[in-house]
């Protein structure tokens, strides 16, 4: 229960604080981590939480799994169809050559052995846009780009798992139930598509039934029915859980806009609790021990990761294209590592293979200084797109107007 009390008083401090966090470099996403880390083993001891511990792979599989299921519904098919390039340059060569960069520099860097690096840079191939929600969240940035970070961010989880596993069972010796194959890891992609697909297919149907219907109050419900469903059904029978959520979340929204629209609030607040609960928790792993047990080298392959890596590659692949070069560059930056990485860091963990600690704690830190890094500069770079009011709290001059939110989601990042 210390940790239920403990996310409570960090949830109504994030609460507090969000409107200022909201037009400043402060993020109530770094004050879940640094919180779950001031409470943790090394400094106040309130709570003990291993990698190990059956909360930490929970709280980053329902975070990844809402985050996802609820950016897949600000998918639109019209304008995917016509403007498919650019998430498709991401994926298919930014996203390799990301994977590829960071394998090296770990490898020379670090001195992991090749499987292993070639798995750290899988682990952090893939991105996550809750932490750049100033951007993709805004109608005043550029279209193309939110739907480039949002694509991206939402396909990347599953086009990364299967190079995880079958990196994992290259890796040497690993625990028991890791062991992986290329007809497995396919079948399980397959179901988490087709899951995601005819669920809320059939969900909808099901509505249009003359005898059955959700009255106004009740109609939030079933998307959030469809997606429980969705979670449960995944997890019985292996399937791919995250493809399946960003698909899912998609079609819902082309099939029944009315059921989308009208749980939208809900569906983001769910989505902001288990991001935050999942940030609490792996913050409570970044305790001293961890930092002190990566070398030196270790902290230079992060931030090549952030600063050099990502950037470089996404711009490799965005030559040629009709993006200004400030697109460019917002796009470039906003690579973070988020809940996927951390559910696949876990995953590394838990596998026990012969390098299993030295690859997560590389992988710990760099999600680390990643959510530090973009969760604290996606609001100054949205002024850059003329984004004034991100959460509708007037500033200083206009404090006595009336507040009128938004129609566009703001993270609380």
């Amino acid at each position: 229960m210390v940790l239920v009390a403990v996310f409570g008083v960090a949830l109504l401090i994030a609460v507090l604080l969000s409107g200022l966090a909201a037009r400043t470099v402060l993020s109530t996403s770094l004050l879940f981590l640094v919180g779950g880390a001031l409470v943790s083993d090394g400094f106040l001891d309130l709570i003990h939480i291993t990698p190990d511990s059956e909360i930490v792979s929970i709280t980053a599989d329902l975070a990844l799994f809402a985050v996802l299921f609820t950016d897949g519904q600000h998918v639109a098919f019209a304008k995917l169809r016509a403007n498919w390039r650019n998430p498709a340059r991401a994926l298919g060569l930014g996203m390799p050559l990301a994977f590829v960069f960071m394998a090296l520099v770990t490898h020379y860097l670090v001195g992991l052995d090749w499987t292993t690096s070639f798995l750290v840079g899988a682990v952090l191939a893939p991105t996550d846009p809750v932490f750049a929600s100033a951007i993709v969240g805004r109608k005043e940035v550029p279209a193309k780009l939110r739907e480039l970070l949002n694509i991206e961010s939402g396909i990347n989880d599953g086009l990364a798992l299967p190079v995880v596993l079958l990196l994992i069972a290259a890796a040497g010796p690993t625990a028991a139930g890791h062991e992986a194959s290329i007809g497995r890891i396919a079948l399980e992609l397959a179901l988490g598509l087709a899951f995601g697909v005819l669920l809320p297919l059939f969900a909808g149907s099901l509505v249009r039934f003359r005898l059955l219907g959700a009255e106004p109050r009740l109609q939030p419900l079933l998307p959030l029915a469809t997606g429980i469903i969705l979670y449960g059904l995944c997890h019985l029978t292996h399937a791919n859980p995250y493809l399946a959520a960003f698909s899912a979340g998609a079609v819902l929204a082309a099939v029944s806009p009315e059921a989308k629209q009208a749980f939208e609030p809900l569906g983001e607040a769910l989505a902001e609790l288990a991001k935050f609960a999942a940030l609490l928790v792996f913050g409570a792993l970044l305790t001293p021990r961890l930092f002190a047990d990566l070398p030196w080298q270790g902290y230079v392959a992060a931030v090549l990761a952030i600063v050099l890596i990502r950037p470089a590659s996404l711009l490799i692949s965005m030559a040629g294209t009709r993006f200004e070069r400030r697109e460019k560059l917002t796009a470039a930056w906003f690579g973070p590592k988020g809940f996927a990485s951390v559910v696949y860091g876990l995953l590394v963990l838990q596998s026990g293979i012969p390098q299993a600690e030295h690859a997560y704690t590389l992988i710990a830190v760099c999600i680390a200084f990643s959510i530090v890094a973009h969760s604290s500069t996606d609001v100054p770079i949205a002024r850059m797109f003329d984004v004034e009011d991100l959460v509708g709290i007037p500033d200083g001059e206009d404090d006595q107007e009336p507040l009128q939110p938004g129609p566009e989601r703001k993270t609380a990042v």
